[in-house]
C-alpha cells in the first residue's frame, strides 16, 4: 500500500465548474504553473470534448506545464477518449481520466443502462485509453451510492483492462466519514487485484463533509486524494486541498502518510486561484483565511507571546504566511523590494519588477506603510499575461446628496487618450456608464464585490467585477486594486472589458 499519498488537483476542471466561474486559456496556465511548484502530482486540465475553448487550455497546460501529471477527463466512450488524447499527448506526463456513473438511480434515470452494460462501457473505454497511455484512471461517478458487490465487479474489470487509478467519488457529497471510511475497506477486501491499482477519492462538501470523507478514505487505504484549491467547485464545492495537505502534515502521527507537496507554495496558490476566479477566501476559512492565524483574546494572545505552540498547531511560515509584517514605505529601495517579494514566493522578471516597484512608488507616496498583503494585490495586479487594449488614464468624479452623479473617463486606447461622461444612480453606476461609451460593449454587471486587502483608513480596496455579455450570455472577471475605491472600481470594469476584448480578438 505504502505510506505516500498522491495529491490530485481539479481546480482547472471541477473547480471552474463553480457557477460564474470562467477561466481563459492564459489564466489556466498560469494557475496550472502555480499548481506544479506547489508540488502536485496530478493536475486535471479540463474536459477537452466539451469546448474548443475547454480542449486548447488542455491542450496548452499539457504543452507548457513541467513536472506533474496532466490529466484529461473523458466519459467512457471512445470519441471522448480520443480528444482527451489530442488534448494532452504533448505532456510531460499524459493521463486519461475517464468516468462512468455506476449507481442504480444513474443507471436507470440518466444513463439508462443496464448494469452489464456499464461494465461493457467502463472495460472497452480503459482498453481504449490504454492504447494511448500507461497512465489511466478510472471513476466510478456516484461511487458512495453504488452497490457495493457491483462495484466491487467494475472495478476489478478496470484494473484488468489496464487502469492504473481506480477512483471512488463521493459525487453529491452524501457519505459520512466512518460510512466511507469502511466503503474504501471494503473496496479493498473486494477487488482481487486492486494491489495493481492506486485507490482515489474524490468527494465533494454537500454536508460539508469532502475533507473529513477524505481523510477517513486515507486511513482506510486511499492513496490519492482528489480536490481543488480553496475547496472551489460544483455546488458546495470539492474537498480542500490545502486542508487535506495539512492534515497530513500536521497530524502525521496519526495517518503515518506523507505527500510531495511544497507545502510553502499553499497561501500563494490559494490567493492567485482566488484572484483569476473572483472566489474570495472566507476569513475563518481553515489554513488559508486571513483569520487563520490571527488571535485576539487576551489569553491566546498572552499564551502566543510567552510560547507559540499554545495556541498554534501550525506555525504560519509553512504554508507561506510571513512571521512578521515587514513594512516597507516611500524611502524603501529596488532591492529591499525585490527581497520582500521574493520571501513571499514572486519570482518576477526584471521587467515584472520594473512594473511592479514602480506602482509599489505609487503606492508608497499615497500609503505611510506598505504591509505584505500591499504587495501582493500590487503583483496580482500589475503582473498579468492578458494584453490591454484599453488602460485607465483618469477620472474626475461629481456626486453628492443634491447633485446628480456625474463620471468623466480617459482610457488610453492604442496610444491616444479617449474620453467620455456619463450620468448614473451613484458614482460607480456613472463611472462604469461612461466607460461603456467607449469601449462600444454590450456588457451587463452581474456582481460587483468590495474587499479591504488592508486595515486601516488609507487600506487599499479591492474592487471584483463580473460582466455578462448581453449577446451570448458569457461572463468574464475583472478586479481593480487602489487607495480609491472609486479608482479600483473603474479599474476592475476595464480589466474584465480587456478579457473580452482579448477573447473576441483572438476568435
Amino acid at each position: 500500500m505504502g505510506n505516500r499519498v498522491y495529491i490530485f488537483d481539479t481546480t482547472l476542471r471541477d473547480g471552474e465548474q463553480s457557477p460564474g466561474v470562467s477561466l481563459n486559456v492564459t489564466e489556466k496556465v498560469q494557475i496550472a504553473r502555480q499548481l506544479a511548484k506547489m508540488g502536485i502530482d496530478v493536475m486535471e486540465a479540463g474536459f477537452p470534448v466539451t469546448s474548443p475553448g475547454d480542449f486548447a487550455a488542455v491542450q496548452a497546460v499539457a504543452r507548457e506545464v513541467k513536472g506533474a501529471s496532466v490529466a484529461a477527463l473523458a466519459r467512457a466512450n471512445f470519441n471522448d477518449i480520443d480528444r482527451a488524447w489530442e488534448a494532452v499527448k504533448e505532456a510531460e506526463q499524459p493521463r486519461i481520466h475517464t468516468f462512468i456513473a455506476t449507481s442504480d438511480i444513474h443507471l436507470k434515470y440518466k444513463l439508462r443502462k443496464t448494469r452489464e452494460q456499464v461494465l461493457e462501457a467502463a472495460v472497452a473505454a480503459v482498453k481504449h485509453a490504454c492504447k494511448y497511455t500507461s497512465d489511466v484512471e478510472f471513476s466510478a461517478e456516484d461511487a458512495s451510492r453504488s452497490d457495493l458487490e457491483y462495484l466491487c465487479k467494475v472495478f476489478t474489470a478496470v484494473i484488468e483492462a489496464g487502469a492504473k487509478v481506480i477512483n471512488v467519488p463521493d459525487t453529491v457529497g452524501y457519505a459520512t466519514p466512518e460510512e466511507f471510511k469502511n466503503f474504501i475497506a471494503n473496496i479493498v477486501k473486494g477487488v482481487p487485484n486492486i494491489d495493481k491499482a492506486i485507490i482515489s477519492v474524490h468527494c465533494h462538501d454537500d454536508l460539508g463533509m469532502a475533507v473529513a470523507n477524505s481523510l477517513a478514505a486515507v486511513s482506510a487505504g486511499a492513496r490519492q486524494v482528489e480536490g481543488t484549491i480553496n475547496g472551489i467547485g460544483e455546488r458546495a464545492g470539492n474537498a480542500a486541498l490545502e486542508e487535506v495537505i495539512m492534515s497530513l502534515h500536521t497530524r502525521k502521527d496519526y495517518y503515518n502518510v506523507s505527500t510531495n507537496i511544497v507545502t510553502e507554495e499553499i497561501y500563494r496558490t490559494s490567493r492567485l486561484v482566488s484572484s483569476l476566479t473572483g472566489m474570495l477566501v472566507q476569513s475563518n476559512k481553515a489554513i488559508v483565511g486571513k483569520n487563520a492565524f490571527a488571535h485576539e483574546s487576551g489569553i491566546h494572545q498572552d499564551g502566543m507571546l510567552k510560547e507559540r505552540t499554545t495556541y498554534e498547531i501550525m506555525n504560519p511560515a509553512m504554508v507561506g504566511i510571513a512571521k512578521s509584517n515587514l513594512v516597507l514605505g516611500k524611502h524603501s529601495g529596488r532591492h529591499a523590494f525585490k527581497e520582500r517579494l521574493s520571501e513571499l514566493g514572486y519570482g518576477l522578471s526584471e521587467d515584472e519588477l520594473e512594473k511592479a516597484f514602480a506602482r509599489f512608488k505609487r503606492l508608497a507616496d499615497k500609503k505611510k506603510e506598505i504591509t505584505d498583503h500591499d504587495l501582493e494585490a500590487i503583483v496580482e495586479e500589475e503582473i498579468r499575461e492578458l494584453p490591454n487594449t484599453y488602460e485607465l488614464s483618469y477620472l474626475h468624479i461629481s456626486s453628492g446628496t443634491t447633485v446628480v452623479p456625474t463620471a468623466t473617463i480617459g482610457l488610453k486606447v492604442g496610444g491616444e487618450t479617449k474620453e467620455e461622461a456619463s450620468c448614473g444612480d451613484g458614482p460607480v453606476d456613472a463611472i462604469y456608464k461612461a466607460i461603456d461609451k467607449i469601449i462600444g460593449l454590450h456588457l451587463v454587471l452581474e456582481e460587483y464585490l468590495i474587499n479591504a486587502v488592508t486595515g486601516g483608513k488609507d487600506a487599499l480596496g479591492d474592487v471584483t467585477v463580473k460582466l455578462r455579455k448581453a449577446d451570448n450570455g458569457k461572463t468574464y472577471i475583472g478586479r481593480g486594486v487602489s487607495t480609491d475605491i472609486l479608482e479600483a472600481s473603474a479599474k476592475a470594469y476595464v480589466n474584465a472589458a480587456n478579457k473580452v476584448v482579448f477573447e473576441k480578438n483572438k476568435a
